[in-house]
Formats: structure tokens, sequence, C-alpha cells
């Protein structure tokens, strides 16, 4: 079967299902179309992290959850939508706030093998845990209905990495929300994971944000080239796959070594979706479609 349109799926159904949720996620939008560029001073040559990416993320969800929208309720959209906006915004904190969430962080071994002074390593490493408490800083200002609901976005959005889906506690699959709704944690969690991992196009990094000529580190333009070579990935039933159109072999081992890390990342959520949930994931591989780089045109 071939890649279905299911564009806004989850935001038309919020807005059907409950207006005054969907406005405070609409709301969120705008307030953060500016603030998630933030990442940039900290990691000016990185892979992009601003809306372009969450509203992505959210697209990608559209295409995974597809018909079986009509399965989740309107808590479970607005806490799916919410997560998705708010799932990097650790990425792009203040010295501020990084200086007050970590003691709030648990760092386990990290600093045994990695320096405190590397400020963006122990970002990026640990930037799931920082978007966690920026949203609970924030959960006011983002006008989130409840304590139940702040949670339920907070543990969904670290949910994008690391995180272990499998951990009832954490994650569980009947939590409840005020009005009387069962949100099922492990399977948002696990859709935001999904299509977070699977945003590798060439779209990632668009070439109104970044100038190639102007990244200086060899392993930043391997990764730009990468993101280059991949034209699209189309979801299909049986499987992601991806059409990359690249000449040089440097590049292709590392969109190699990016399949078989899309591949970890889809048996894991399968995994969880299958044995936690009532749902389930149909993608099985993540596969290569090599365009033939001759009858190309260049981007």
């Amino acid at each position: 079967m071939t890649d279905t349109n299911h564009d806004y799926g989850l935001e038309m159904r919020l807005h059907q299902l409950e207006p005054d949720l969907h406005r405070r996620y609409t709301d969120a939008v705008v307030a953060l179309r500016n603030g998630l560029t933030h990442y940039q001073t900290i990691f000016p040559a990185y892979t992009d992290h601003s809306i372009l990416h969450s509203m992505t993320v959210i697209d990608f969800c559209n295409r995974l959850i597809g018909g079986r929208i009509d399965r989740l309720n309107e808590d479970e959209i607005f806490i799916l939508l919410m997560s998705c906006l708010l799932h990097d915004t650790g990425m792009g904190i203040t010295m501020q706030s990084y200086e007050q969430f970590s003691s709030r962080v648990d760092f386990g071994s990290y600093f045994e093998t990695h320096s405190r002074e590397d400020l963006p390593a122990v970002i990026r490493a640990f930037h799931h845990e920082f978007s966690g408490l920026f949203i609970r800083k924030y959960a006011d200002l983002f006008e989130l209905p409840s304590p139940e609901h702040e949670q339920a976005i907070v543990q969904v959005a670290r949910g994008h990495r690391v995180t272990d889906l499998m951990d009832e506690k954490e994650y569980p699959a009947d939590f409840r929300v005020p009005d009387g709704n069962t949100v099922c944690l492990p399977y948002l969690a696990a859709m935001i994971r999904l299509a977070d991992e699977i945003d590798v196009s060439a779209a990632r990094n668009p070439l109104l944000l970044y100038d190639i000529d102007a990244l200086k580190n060899e392993s930043d333009v391997l990764e730009f080239k990468r993101h280059r070579a991949i034209r699209r990935l189309d979801i299909l039933d049986p499987a992601f796959v991806l059409e990359v159109s690249t000449a040089e072999e440097k590049v292709m081992e590392q969109i190699r070594i990016l399949v078989r890390k899309m591949q970890r990342t889809l048996t894991y959520c399968r995994a969880v979706v299958n044995e936690r949930t009532p749902y389930t994931i149909t993608q099985e591989k993540v596969l290569i479609h090599e365009l033939d780089v001759s009858c190309k045109a260049a981007p």
C-alpha cells in the first residue's frame, strides 16, 4: 500500500472533539514559533530542531496513526500534539534554566566519561529531561488543563528518546485525566519516538537554514550531506522506505548506519505497542531505495 495522506488529522480531530483544547494547542504553536530557534545559540551547525521539525514530527504521527485516529480521545490527541511541539525545548534552554534544572536531572555515571565543561554535549545527551523540566516550569503559560495533563505531556515528550517505555510505572497504559478519559501513555510515547526517528530526509536541514560552505567540522558536513542525500521517506504498510541519491560512498555508509539505528527504534517501538497497548505498528523494516544518480536532477 502506498503512503496515504492524513494531513492535519490530529489537529482537525481535536478541533472537532474539543475546540478549547485545540485553541490551547494553537496558542502554544504561536508562542513557540520563535522560541524553538534558541537551540541554534548552543548548536549553530546542528540538525534542525526548530518548529519546522516539531511540525514534521506531528505530520509523521498523523501518518503513522492514520485511520486509527478515531480510537484516540481528545485528551490523548491534545497530549500527543503538545508533546510533539515541546519535545525539543530542552535543546534551547538558557544558562539560567540549565543551572536551575541540572540539580533535578539524574545524570547517572555520565560525567565519569564526559566533561562537565562540554555544555552542548551535556544538553544534547539529556535534552529530553530538560524538555520535561521546561514543560513543568511553563505549564501555566501553555494553559495545561490539569496537573495530570502536565504529567502526561512531560512523560510523552521525554519518551521521544532513551526512556524505558516498557516501565508500567513511568508509562501506564491507563493513565487517567480529570474528565475521566484514559490516556495510553506507552502508545503516545512510541508514536513520538518513532516519528522523531524517521525525520531524516533533506527537508530536515533546509538550505534556507543551513549553508554547507559555512560548516567547518567534517562530521557536520557529512551529516548535512547525509540528510541532503535522503530525498524522501515513504511510510508503507510493511516498511519505511528511504529514497537515497548520492555518489559518495562515505555518505552512503552513514546512511546505512542511520538505517540500522532507525531499525532498532522501530523494533523497540513495535514491541512496546504490541505488548503494552491495544494498537499495532504495521511497519517491520527500514529499507533503502537507491535512485540512479546519473538520472537524478541536482537539488
